[in-house]
């Protein structure tokens, strides 16, 4: 059975983004990139509408490119528990009040009991020093929460 993933806004966005001259950013990019080729079959993978509406924003010609990596990627419901859930992160302080869409990221993967959450937001996201405090108030809700990581970190073994 294929592990479930959500797939966060900042993965199409490295997946089409013209390469950068930043080599941390290329670098990236060149990772994300190999994911997709090799890894992403073996995962079961959804985005949300926060998706959608994220990677449509931003020149046409590259919001279209991105929109069209994930065409046909189900999405998943925003419900009232993910709404709840993301206004606890919120309210804890870990995910300041300006990254609520962050934190309803985090949710929607939490509450639909995915396996992993994928991004390159490692500020609000991908932070170790903020993810033990997501589990907790994942946990207090009695609510698994993904694992959290960057594509690299997906590179091997088996999903």
């Amino acid at each position: 059975m294929r592990r479930r993933l959500y797939l966060e806004s900042t993965i199409p966005s490295y997946l089409v983004a013209a390469p950068s001259r930043d080599l941390l950013v290329a670098a990236h990019q060149q990772v994300t990139s190999d994911w997709w080729k090799t890894r992403r079959p073996g995962f079961e993978i959804y985005v949300s509408q926060l998706v959608l509406d994220e990677i449509a924003k931003g020149d046409p010609d590259i919001a279209r490119r991105r929109i069209d990596a994930v065409k046909g990627i189900p999405l998943l419901e925003i419900t009232e528990d993910v709404l709840d859930l993301a206004t606890a992160l919120v309210a804890s302080g870990i995910i300041p009040k300006k990254a609520g869409t962050d934190a309803a990221h985090i949710a929607l993967a939490a509450v639909h009991n995915l396996d992993f959450l994928l991004t390159w937001n490692c500020t609000h996201i991908a932070n170790a020093a903020i993810s033990r405090g997501i589990e907790e108030i994942c946990r207090e809700r009695g609510i698994e929460c993904p694992v959290i990581c960057t594509p690299e970190e997906l590179m091997g073994g088996m999903p």
